[in-house]
């Protein structure tokens, strides 16, 4: 194989068989469980990388179902997304993820630098309640529960919180393991289409795990809870910020 073969084919690893292949990336009747919750604001302060600025000391515990994606499949993701603001605009930066699928970890991780892991997490509709659980091999980390569908949701402030910056962290080490890229990442969904959106009561637990630290942001209160499923694409990346410059 030539060198000029190489640059024209190379976009991800493995080289001869990506784990994923060249976007854009769809999703459709993406499904999303997230409950607001108040947590210590020491421990925020704590992972939220400058220069991104917490704006209160809340928390978005997240379940989403992904039963039709291109390129990455049918999987599901749970995790803790911070509200922040950078340079006085609002927005949200991705904490930890955690999921059920080779394809959008590696994607996740190379391409954005989204804190993917290997996990179990799973919602599920039990009569009147929607559940979410994430597992970590056989230990439970984390457990929602809300109401089924109880009051309508303004579809619009959906769309306009999901359009919203979101902010990552990619590190990619060199090959003496020093960081090659450290970035502060960000990117926007784009095409969005809020197909219904629910709020209700609901409840919220994390328990703690050497690997699966979600409990390291704790739940002090419940503030508020939301249901809905939409369409969307998941749009590119642009650096906001280099760590290494």
């Amino acid at each position: 194989m030539k060198i000029d073969d190489v640059k024209k084919r190379a976009y991800a690893m493995p080289f001869t068989n990506p784990s994923y292949p060249r976007g854009p990336y769809r999703f459709t009747d993406r499904e999303y469980v997230i409950i607001t919750y108040r947590t210590d604001p020491e421990a925020l302060a704590a992972v939220v990388p400058e220069p991104l600025m917490v704006a209160e000391p809340l928390v978005k515990y997240e379940f989403i179902r992904m039963p039709s994606s291109t390129g990455f499949g049918d999987y599901t993701e749970s995790g803790q997304v911070i509200p922040v603001t950078y340079n006085g605009v609002e927005g949200a930066y991705v904490h930890s993820m955690y999921l059920d699928d080779d394809a959008p970890i590696a994607g996740g991780r190379e391409i954005w630098g989204f804190p993917k892991k290997l996990a179990q997490p799973k919602i599920s509709h039990e009569g009147d309640v929607i559940v979410g659980t994430l597992h970590y091999g056989s230990v439970l980390c984390a457990t929602a529960t809300m109401g089924f569908k109880h009051v309508a949701a303004d579809r619009d402030a959906v769309t306009r919180a999901l359009t919203m910056p979101n902010y990552l962290l990619k590190v990619i080490p060199h090959v003496d393991a020093t960081p090659r890229i450290c970035e502060l990442v960000r990117y926007h969904l784009e095409d969005v289409h809020v197909k219904e959106a629910w709020t209700a009561p609901a409840d919220l637990q994390l328990f703690r795990h050497v690997i699966a630290d979600v409990a390291r942001l704790p739940v002090l209160e419940v503030k508020s809870a939301l249901h809905f499923v939409a369409d969307l694409t998941l749009g590119m990346g642009e650096v906001a910020h280099d760590y290494l410059a």
